[in-house]
């Protein structure tokens, strides 16, 4: 996912502060550029990639109507913004158009993910709990991208054309609600359980018969991965940052704070 995305949580929660001005005009020139690699590589940008780009659309477009009409020296920033978004949508549109002719395939199964209003900013925040992090885990994946994918396409209800969303297996649900996951195999369980919510799906956990799990939320399970993301995210800092790990440290920052958690 894209790292300008990480950074624009500051940009739609911190408008109302003069004091971050300044900081805005750095974030928003940081974005510029962002918009101009997407306006010159739209046709060499995979799906995961433009998805960033679509939550940073949807972002922008929530900072500009959200953008308090109490602060005039604010305006020209709102103004940017806008611009901002105008390039964004023209760039975005050549862009899935693309992915469409190159990855058919791909683009059916998540095309509602290319689509702003799929995502939905959030207005209320939680905290991690640092007791929720697990005492052990797996230092390798639990499952692949194609189990992922094929999870998530029938949450999404992309599996068939014209396929009832909203389906859960036994395996999905086992697999996503796994404890001790690391890395790409536990955000892409926050993201399932993100998917479902912006679907509409409100019983992703029925039918799970485990004791141990029989008061468990969709929203708790969300706390315990990102609580489990920001420990990864700690370890990784405390390694410097190798290169092999940058990607998945932006990645949960992106999601975790997508979900509305402020530690992120």
């Amino acid at each position: 996912m894209a790292r300008f995305v990480v950074v624009f949580f500051v940009l739609v929660f911190s408008a109302t502060n003069a004091a971050h001005e300044e900081v805005i005009d750095v974030i928003l020139a940081s974005l510029a550029k962002s918009a101009s690699f997407l306006e010159q590589e739209h046709g060499n940008i995979n799906l995961d990639g433009v998805v960033g780009y679509i939550i940073l659309q949807a972002e922008l477009k929530e900072a500009v109507r959200t953008w308090p009409h109490t602060d005039p020296l604010s305006w020209s920033q709102r103004t940017a913004t806008v611009t901002l978004v105008k390039r964004l949508d023209q760039s975005l549109a050549k862009a899935v158009t693309e992915l469409e002719k190159t990855d058919p395939k791909y683009y059916r199964e998540f095309e509602p993910l290319l689509i702003w209003t799929f995502w939905s900013v959030p207005h209320e925040w939680s905290s991690t709990d640092p007791s929720l992090a697990y005492s052990s885990g797996r230092t390798m994946e639990c499952y692949d991208e194609t189990q992922s994918d094929k999870c998530m396409t029938l949450l999404l209800g992309t599996w068939k054309n014209n396929g009832t969303p909203c389906i859960v297996t036994k395996s999905c649900r086992d697999t996503m609600t796994r404890f001790g996951c690391p890395n790409y195999s536990l955000s892409h369980q926050l993201l399932y359980f993100m998917l479902g919510a912006n679907r509409g799906c409100s019983a992703m956990l029925k039918g799970d018969m485990r004791p141990s799990r029989a008061n468990l939320t969709e929203r708790q399970y969300q706390g315990i991965f990102c609580s489990n993301m920001l420990k990864g995210n700690m370890d990784i800092i405390q390694k410097n940052f190798t290169g092999e790990t940058q990607d998945i440290f932006i990645e949960n920052i992106l999601l975790c704070g997508l979900a509305g958690f402020s530690d992120f």
